[in-house]
């Protein structure tokens, strides 16, 4: 695998010009007296990767969960492609999350009793696709993310990278618009982490979608085109704290 060191991501020339594929608008949420979200806009738009760095308990996994359908905010309002997704039934936003959205989580969280071809093709079957051809589609992603001859192993025969590796092919295999990564490299090596976030950023870019990654690293944060900060709910703005 590719070791060279972190590097900072290329800034697309006109980030303003760019359509919105992902926006939230003064989004809320408290639990019991605490206040996690404070009024917070946020826009990203299409293909670019943003980072969310926060402290913990800033609010900035909760800002996650907003945006990708996991919970409902309070107050605001979430947007994908223009269609508000914070109105819709639960089941609608499930479908929404299998289809649409794709997540990595910190453990990667893989099925341990399937083998890394079905941990993949998962959320295709899970759609409604046959798993003859979901294992299929799955197989495509192997090698570009190194993985060749690894297909039918199961997550314990696994590296903690190759375990990303496979988390980063289930999240893309449905060609979502948006992906959702909480501290991906959080229980990775440097180096292995190094290498698992340039395969993200790479994958995502070059699958045409949107990158979410909440980190508290900022090596990790260097990858991605720009870079947001949420401190006590709200969102940092030049000058002071703002939504």
């Amino acid at each position: 695998m590719d070791s060279r060191p972190i590097r900072q991501a290329r800034h697309p020339a006109n980030l303003e010009a760019m359509n919105d594929v992902l926006v939230g608008r003064a989004l809320t949420k408290r639990f019991g007296q605490t206040v996690a979200l404070g009024g917070v806009d946020i826009t990203i738009g299409a293909a670019e990767a943003v980072a969310i760095m926060g402290p913990s308990g800033s609010g900035k996994s909760t800002l996650l969960h907003c945006l990708a359908g996991i919970m409902k905010p309070d107050g605001g309002e979430v947007s994908l492609l223009g269609r508000r997704i914070d109105t819709m039934r639960e089941r609608e936003r499930s479908a929404l999350r299998r289809t649409r959205f794709g997540f990595v989580f910190q453990f990667g969280q893989l099925l341990p009793e399937l083998p890394a071809e079905e941990n993949v093709a998962l959320p295709l079957m899970l759609g409604g696709v046959p798993r003859t051809q979901a294992v299929r589609q799955a197989r495509e992603w192997f090698a570009p993310l190194g993985l060749h001859t690894m297909e039918t192993r199961r997550p314990g025969e696994l590296s903690g990278g190759q375990a990303q590796r496979v988390a980063i092919a289930r999240a893309l295999v449905s060609r979502p618009a948006v992906v959702f990564a909480d501290e991906p490299t959080g229980a990775l090596d440097q180096r292995t982490g190094h290498d698992t976030m340039r395969l993200l950023v790479e994958a995502t870019r070059h699958n045409g979608a949107s990158l979410i990654v909440v980190t508290h690293d900022q090596n990790v944060a260097s990858w991605c085109d720009r870079t947001v900060e949420v401190r006590d709910g709200l969102l940092l703005v030049p000058g002071g704290v703002g939504a």
